[in-house]
């Protein structure tokens, strides 16, 4: 994107006697994988648009502890977790949003019982909100009468039981939406949950990610959404190894939404 991002730290807006509203929790992914930064970057792009009192903690942020806590490593996560919470309540946070429902899941329902109480929003969740209240309008969408189909992510949809929120934002694009035959609450995993994304898969007949873009395959789509960086790039995997990455892109849904703005 050529248009200049304004991204403030929250070191930045304290200095100047500033406390945001909402701190931006950019995550791992978000911050360091290529893909992911894409999406980060759509997502502060619609942030802008919509003048969000906003600010990330920048190189204050650690990860989660998500990937250590499911690796088995409790430790490790305490330690990641505490070192977090000490920063986030130094600054005084009191409201999160999110693009990785991995964090999300983890800051929501894990951090409390370590002294990290916030209320905890996914990006569909915040987008939703923000278009609902006229902050943010969606304008005539590229992609307008294309097939598109949504993977809900594990985290999202089946722990926080999140699901309308994607859906509607799927909606205001006017694409022509269909659901895989294993959507929401029977969703497959794309298979990067639960660390699982820094290990090579265990032997088997196929891997899961492939399984899952079969299903999405199955409603002949021009753009396969997610709503998280881990399953974008299982899903982009999926769509290479069944080579159709030249008639099939995966997006995801905050990508979709900036697309439609100027």
């Amino acid at each position: 994107m050529s248009e200049q991002l304004n991204v403030p730290t929250m070191e930045q807006m304290m200095a100047e006697g500033k406390n945001p509203e909402y701190l931006f929790w950019v995550g791992s992914a978000g911050a360091f994988d290529d893909r992911a930064k894409k999406i980060t970057k759509a997502f502060v792009k619609l942030l802008n648009k919509a003048n969000v009192d906003f600010a990330v903690l920048g190189t204050e942020e650690s990860d989660s502890g998500d990937a250590a806590k499911r690796a088995g490593n409790e430790f490790l996560f305490q330690m990641q977790a505490v070192t977090n919470i000490e920063v986030m309540n130094m600054y005084e946070v009191k409201k999160i949003i999110t693009t990785d429902p991995h964090d999300y899941n983890t800051i929501k329902n894990e951090y409390p019982g370590l002294g990290g109480n916030y209320e905890v929003f996914h990006h569909t969740e915040f987008l939703s909100q923000l278009i609902s209240q006229g902050k943010l309008k969606v304008k005539e969408s590229e992609f307008k009468g294309k097939k598109v189909t949504f993977h809900d992510p594990c985290y999202l949809g089946r722990a926080n039981e999140v699901f309308e929120a994607p859906r509607d934002l799927i909606q205001t694009l006017g694409v022509d939406f269909k659901e895989m035959k294993r959507n929401q609450r029977h969703s497959l995993c794309c298979g990067a949950g639960g660390a699982q994304m820094f290990k090579e898969p265990e032997k088997g007949d196929k891997d899961i990610n492939v399984l899952r873009t079969e299903d999405a395959l199955e409603t002949d789509p021009k753009v396969i959404i997610t709503a998280c960086p881990f399953c974008n790039t299982m899903m982009t995997d999926g769509v290479k190894a069944k080579e159709k990455e030249a008639e099939i892109d995966v997006m995801d849904i905050a990508e979709l939404i900036a697309n439609t703005q100027e």
